[in-house]
């Protein structure tokens, strides 16, 4: 299945139906009174995150979702039915927009999370409502309210804990396939990945974490070399980033240093808030490098690159250091989410999901209908 992450969309909700204007019509009856009935309520448009769903390829072909309309309402005090709600089904970590305002809707950032995008019309009032003392044979009636209607833009973000930098062939693939049941594509030649994978990281039989692994980033990536900053939008939820450097280039004329600070470069120009979040520098493929001169290397980028954070030398390929540094991180998140969950417990409660817009019950002037300016709605 081809991975999309964007997608623009245009939601229809359900118009009301119409208000019924008739009187009661029996034998010996003449004189019934009103019985015109309500029209129902239009469908409303939904949004559901669903864990089992990664891409957003349902919504790049099929542009135009609409709900049902509301029935209108009937004779002899019979009420309109109320249109069938549209459903929309989308990954978990997808981010609705306004595309006109720009507007966030909504933030699907758990799975179940239902979140209303469109809200159905209204439904007009037939005139039996309108009875009094003083007019007991009303002959007026409501239409019902237009649907609203949304052009939106769908953006996904991956939800993972730690997301993986570095140049193409640096080895985040080998790495995420080395600690987790992850199996993306691993070459060697530059871009084998072309989409974000996903692996879980069990460190113990209670406690994991998930790591995402996205195309590798090369200088000029802002310019729109190689596959740009496209994908970079799925680190944006992680807690923190491994930084890998491949300290055994293939190219020996390559310089281990000037890639490095390259790939921080591109982050800051990409987004402040993305350069700043935790980064870790994970030095990998030592294994390539001999003994004798691996500690000496390894200094000297060090010296050189000038990174003030915690530093791991690993091995992807065989494993050796991978182990500890795993253990390091899941310390990590688990702090972060103790953070998060006590952030939570003390912002204000609300309801998940819900729609604070208010619903007017108010009718204009404009949504009145006289039976004497039109066609009368009984034989």
């Amino acid at each position: 299945m081809k991975f999309f992450d964007e997608a623009r969309i245009e939601v229809v909700a359900g118009d009301g139906g119409n208000g019924m204007a008739s009187f009661r019509r029996e034998k010996f009856i003449p004189k019934g009174g009103p019985d015109g009935g309500d029209g129902g309520r239009g469908g409303s448009v939904y949004a559901v995150a669903d864990r089992n769903l990664n891409t957003l390829i349902d919504f790049r072909y099929t542009r135009r979702f609409r709900a049902e309309r509301g029935e209108n309402g009937g004779s002899k005090d019979r009420y309109g039915k109320g249109g069938e709600d549209k459903v929309l089904r989308m990954p978990v970590g997808t981010i609705i927009r306004d595309e006109d305002s720009a507007e966030l809707v909504a933030d699907l950032d758990q799975d179940g999370k239902r979140v209303l995008i469109a809200r159905g019309g209204r439904g007009g009032l037939g005139n039996l409502h309108f009875k009094s003392s003083v007019n007991r044979a009303p002959r007026k009636r409501t239409m019902g309210k237009e649907g609203e209607r949304r052009n939106l833009q769908l953006e996904l973000k991956v939800l993972a804990d730690v997301g993986l930098l570095g140049m193409p062939n640096a080895g985040k693939s080998t790495f995420i396939r080395a600690v987790s049941a992850a199996r993306p594509k691993v070459a060697d030649y530059p871009f084998t990945t072309l989409q974000p994978n996903l692996g879980v990281v069990r460190t113990r039989e209670e406690k994991s974490f998930v790591v995402a692994d996205i195309p590798g980033l090369i200088e000029g990536a802002a310019d729109g070399a190689g596959l740009g900053h496209r994908f970079l939008r799925h680190l944006a939820r992680t807690n923190l980033l491994l930084h890998l450097v491949d300290m055994a280039p293939f190219d020996p004329a390559t310089d281990p240093v000037h890639e490095a600070r390259a790939i921080i470069e591109e982050l800051r120009k990409y987004d402040e808030s993305l350069f700043g979040k935790p980064r870790w520098l994970v030095l990998n493929k030592l294994d390539l490098i001999d003994d004798s001169e691996r500690d000496a290397r390894v200094e000297a980028f060090l010296e050189a690159f000038g990174h003030q954070g915690p530093t791991f030398r690993i091995s992807a390929l065989t494993g050796d250091g991978c182990g500890a540094l795993c253990e390091a991180i899941q310390l990590h998140v688990d702090t972060a989410r103790e953070q998060q969950r006590l952030e939570q417990d003390q912002a204000p409660q609300g309801a998940e999901g819900a729609d604070d817009r208010e619903d007017d019950d108010d009718f204009d002037d404009d949504d009145w209908v006289d039976m004497d300016d039109e066609e009368t709605d009984t034989p």
